[in-house]
């Protein structure tokens, strides 16, 4: 039986927490920074859960995580 490949874009942008859930940083935090808010910009800081509708996918490009 061959090893299965994790797919190392989504091995850099995701994390396994401890109960098995996806930790994710959350998006749109990288450039045309002046027109949004500084409460805006200060919310995407904080990093969230990968939403469940796209778990089994994350879990089948990421076998080892």
């Amino acid at each position: 039986m061959l090893k299965v490949k994790t797919k190392k874009a989504a091995a850099k942008r995701f994390k396994a927490t401890g109960t098995g859930k996806l930790k994710r940083m959350k998006a749109y935090k990288s450039h045309i920074l002046t027109k949004k808010s500084t409460k805006r910009k200060r919310n995407l800081r904080h990093a969230t859960m990968t939403d469940a509708t796209n778990v089994k996918a994350m879990k089948k490009i990421m076998p080892y995580i």
